[in-house]
């Protein structure tokens, strides 16, 4: 086999890995530290010493913390010398003033460390920069504003308005305590720290909120590199020339965002802080790939420019439970796009952590490029997962067994949003499903229930818990009745006469919006969502909130047993799996299922739907127990017989 000159060369640069080279931190740090990162000239120095950042983007709350450390070698060992990560505000505070930073006793606690995140970054001899927010986008929840800040009727976020700089000022006096304790300059990895994200395409750009949030992180302690991000079209709209670094986005033609950059800030190093290797997924769509000599090309565009750049995503992991972002376009909810759980982004490491070839690309081109030789580890070796037998359901919950389970009840004589319930210490619902109820109707045959507006997200209707709205048969179902596109939706409710019958309307957060139209995220009934049985308006409701905190699911009891013919219609769906000592990584099959959520162990894994492009869920490893294991799923409209599982991701195209 004839090898290529630049291969040739890639294995004989490879061969010198025996030699003795310092590690990434004796490099930078052996004769003591006292500089950190500097943009005082055409190039960055850090400690003094000539360094181009080299970064890959991993976020601590997408990867289960037991592979933090697996993730964390294998991007040092692709010859990256930075890890980037964004924080979420959301899962840090999830309900107003109650912080978990991994001891808070959250659902969410496990991913929280972010103290541990940090120290792993240092141990496997990785820079870090980080990216506080208070936006920080990335296809996450609400671009991980906490959804209980909509209770604040004159709060607008992204602005400088008093209310909401309160709570981002409470907040930031919470976590950037943690970030200043592992800075550079005090012997941590932290490098250069992000103001805001990407507000040069914000619609009310306001500059004395970014001055604020400057004054936030320096009187907290922050002393490294403070940066701004923003695709080169938006010029200086999103940063405070003088004051803070200008890096840029982009996924091909470096060249001319680069040279725009130069232009703005001239005599200064330029860097793309997210170069994209691939893109995320929304449901309904095909499964975003980008070819490998694409890649390689744009990626080579910039090493040779040379510039630094940081890869968003490295490794893009999982958007567990209910904390998908979306994109949605201006006004009303009708161009709403939910983004599946899998943020597997087409990344040099997927979702579950292999290794793919444009892994291998960066691997050979740094070593082609980097002119500073340290020493980086072996990749590490990936453990085999296992495809566990498949399951039976063996217990089975209908909406009525599960709202009778509720430990919150609403009674209210006015459409309440999820976020106005008083409930969760008055931080209201953030995330599932919201149930509201009206009993002792009267309805003549071929009456019809109208929902005025756009359903905030989607819509199932029961009557006497008989699901009447359809089940989702084709993406095309997003036009019709159920679904956040159609205005003042109708639906016929029965073809006879009934008395004393029962409504419930379930709606689900399908995803607030990271990117956007940023400020109306309310979910639920709105008070432009009015409900009439004919003309008449309905306005007593019972209201359950469903979240499925782990609390609630593991409690659940009285499972009724199953036939081989299921039900259809909202309900839960119970499997057990049982596991020896190996724990090993899977993925759940959902490819036969409908559309809803899987919950293992009371924690809420992810969402699926049969439209694609996912059909399987990530289910780590460290998330099995020795012994029994719930399965439970939470269908909406036709569930399967059985669960299964395969050792690969499934993507499908609609």
């Amino acid at each position: 086999m004839k090898l290529s000159y630049s291969t040739i060369i890639f294995q004989c640069l490879l061969a010198c890995a025996s030699c003795a080279l310092p590690t990434l931190y004796e490099y930078y740090t052996g004769d003591g530290i006292s500089s950190g990162l500097s943009v005082d000239q055409p190039y960055f120095t850090l400690n003094g010493k000539n360094i181009t950042i080299y970064g890959g983007a991993m976020h601590y709350f997408r990867v289960p913390p037991q592979h933090w450390r697996d993730r964390l070698r294998k991007l040092r060992a692709a010859g990256l010398n930075t890890v980037e990560t964004i924080l979420a505000w959301n899962i840090h505070e999830p309900r107003n003033g109650y912080f978990d930073f991994g001891s808070g006793g959250t659902d969410m606690e496990a991913f929280v460390d972010l103290e541990g995140f940090l120290t792993a970054a240092l141990e496997e001899d990785l820079l870090v920069i980080v990216r506080p927010g208070p936006y920080t986008c990335g296809e996450w929840e609400w671009g991980g504003f906490p959804s209980w800040l909509l209770r604040e009727d004159t709060l607008k976020v992204r602005t400088s308005e008093q209310t909401y700089m309160k709570y981002v000022e409470r907040y930031f006096g919470n976590v950037l305590p943690i970030l200043a304790k592992y800075q550079f300059t005090n012997g941590g990895p932290i490098i250069a720290v992000q103001v805001e994200n990407e507000y040069g395409y914000n619609s009310d750009i306001d500059k004395v909120y970014l001055q604020s949030l400057v004054d936030l992180m320096k009187s907290n302690g922050i002393v490294e590199l403070l940066f701004t991000s923003d695709g080169a079209s938006s010029g200086t709209a999103g940063t405070l020339p003088g004051v803070l670094f200008q890096t840029v986005n982009f996924g091909s033609d470096a060249a001319t965002s680069f040279h725009i950059l130069e232009g703005l800030q001239p005599g200064k190093p330029v860097m793309a802080m997210e170069f994209y290797p691939g893109w995320f997924d929304h449901w309904s769509e095909g499964h975003h790939t980008l070819s490998d000599s694409d890649f390689r090309a744009n990626y080579e565009d910039i090493l040779g420019y040379p510039a630094s750049v940081n890869l968003y995503m490295f490794h893009g992991g999982t958007n567990w439970g209910f904390f998908n972002g979306a994109n949605i376009g201006p006004g009303d909810n009708s161009q709403f796009q939910p983004t599946t759980t899998s943020y597997d982004y087409n990344a040099p490491l997927t979702e579950a952590g292999d290794y793919t070839s444009k892994y291998d690309i960066i691997r050979e081109l740094l070593v082609l490029y980097n002119p500073i030789e340290t020493l980086v580890p072996d990749p590490p070796e990936l453990v085999e997962r296992q495809e566990y037998p498949t399951l039976s359901i063996d217990g089975y919950l209908s909406l009525e067994n599960i709202v009778a389970n509720s430990h919150e009840i609403i009674l209210t004589t006015s459409t309440l949003s999820m976020e106005q319930l008083p409930i969760n210490d008055d931080s209201g619902q953030s995330y599932g499903y919201i149930v509201y109820r009206e009993g002792g109707l009267n309805i003549s045959a071929y009456s019809n229930l109208t929902i005025t507006g756009h359903i905030r997200d989607t819509v199932m209707i029961l009557i006497n818990g008989v699901l009447i709205s359809s089940s989702l048969s084709s993406s095309d179902d997003f036009n019709n009745f159920g679904y956040w596109r159609l205005e003042n939706s109708t639906i016929t409710l029965t073809t006879e006469d009934l008395t004393d019958a029962t409504l419930d309307i379930v709606i689900e957060n399908f995803g607030r919006a990271n990117f956007g139209n940023m400020y109306h995220q309310f979910k639920g009934l709105m008070e432009d969502n009015r409900v009439f049985l004919n003309d008449e308006e309905l306005w007593f409701w019972v209201i359950y909130p469903l979240e499925f905190q782990s609390s609630w699911t593991k409690n659940l009891t009285d499972w009724n047993s199953v036939s081989s013919d299921l039900p259809k219609g909202p309900g839960l769906y119970k499997a057990t799996l049982t596991v020896d000592d190996d724990h090993t990584d899977t993925f759940i099959d959902m490819s036969e299922w409908n559309r809803g959520v899987v919950i293992v162990n009371g924690f809420v894994l992810g969402r699926y739907a049969f439209i694609g492009p996912q059909q399987t869920l990530y289910l780590p490893g460290p998330f099995l127990q020795t012994g029994d294991n719930d399965i439970v799923i939470f269908e909406h409209f036709e569930p399967a017989s059985e669960v299964k599982f395969s050792t690969d991701a499934i993507f499908s195209n609609p």
